[in-house]
């Protein structure tokens, strides 16, 4: 038995709470997996792991030596890298996650620099507005929007989101224009949903020191930050986006910005990956890329403004 390859095998399963899925991720038989902890626990006489035909769950001693072998992975790897190119040329296989209009707007666009600058990484990026689970789907690291409350996770802010307010001139002409934030009750919405757990986002809006919160009456809500702008554009309703996917359409005069002299609250960005697991180069050099990009980013960077309350600012 490859002590070092079982240890490897052991920590997969236990952060992803499966042997299918752990054999997925490390492109290894079922079977193999299987062998390879039945005799990690066979030479250290300790069962590891409680095995059920749904479930898969670390015993106290597991949990102990699962500690362990994260600790002894990660010195390795880091005594590995130290005397090869690896920082220099960092090479494999990256897993990335990102806010569907995030990536299509921002992160895509960049990549060739990216690969420009690092030819050897190979990259999987996963595009969804749904909360992926870094850990059981084999995710190395995450860009998400909001604030995070998963202690598991290790965040770096990197951004923030600032938001407007918008409808099609077909929709502003059949319905009107609203003026102020109460006025949108009256008013047909395009609602945003929680991927995560069905939850309708309220609109929030600021003026100076007044604040008000608006729970918007709509008849359609989406997930997808794509489709929702392009619910706005077809006319079904008022909707509420990062400025960096509206914008351009106001510009050309498919969407009017509503209720300039109104913020809503920007929300932080974080680039995210699991606390428990390597950082490796490939994952470092990332996290790098992406915080340089939004900084960068005339609507990433922390210090970023929406553009019509600069363009008031300015005036």
């Amino acid at each position: 038995m490859n002590k070092f390859q079982a240890m490897e095998v052991f920590v997969q399963v236990v952060d992803a709470a499966s042997f299918t899925r752990a054999a997925d991720l490390l492109q290894l038989p079922k079977a193999t997996v299987s062998t390879l902890v039945q005799s990690l626990e066979a030479s250290l006489s300790a069962k590891l792991l409680h095995r059920t035909t749904r479930s898969v769950t670390v015993t106290t001693d597991g949990a102990a030596y699962y500690e362990r072998c994260v600790r002894i992975l990660s010195d390795v790897r880091d005594a590995e890298e130290s005397l090869s190119r690896t920082r220099l040329s960092p090479s494999g296989r990256l897993r990335v996650d990102v806010p569907t209009g995030l990536a299509s707007e921002i992160l895509v666009p960049a990549l060739p620099g990216f690969f420009e600058r690092y030819p050897d990484i190979q990259m999987e990026l996963g595009s969804t507005d749904r909360p992926v689970d870094l850990v059981e789907e084999g995710v190395d690291c995450a860009v998400r929007g909001g604030e995070l409350w998963d202690p598991n996770l290790i965040a770096r802010r990197v951004g923030v989101l600032n938001f407007v307010t918008a409808a099609a001139p077909g929709y502003l002409a059949r319905y009107g224009t609203p003026t102020h934030p109460d006025e949108l009750a009256r008013h047909r919405c395009v609602n945003y949903f929680s991927a995560k757990n069905g939850k309708v986002y309220d609109w929030d809006f600021k003026r100076g020191d007044e604040k008000i919160v608006v729970t918007m009456p709509g008849v359609i809500a989406l997930n997808d930050s794509n489709a929702y702008v392009h619910a706005g554009l077809a006319g079904l309703g008022v909707i509420q986006m990062t400025d960096y996917l509206l914008d351009g359409h106001v510009e050309a005069g498919r969407m009017v910005q509503l209720l300039a002299d109104w913020i809503s609250e920007p929300l932080p960005v974080h680039i995210v990956y699991p606390q428990n697991r390597h950082l490796s180069a490939k994952v470092r050099v990332f996290v790098e890329w992406v915080a340089e990009l939004f900084a960068n980013d005339p609507y990433m960077h922390m210090g970023a403004l929406p553009r019509s309350q600069a363009a008031a600012l300015a005036a």
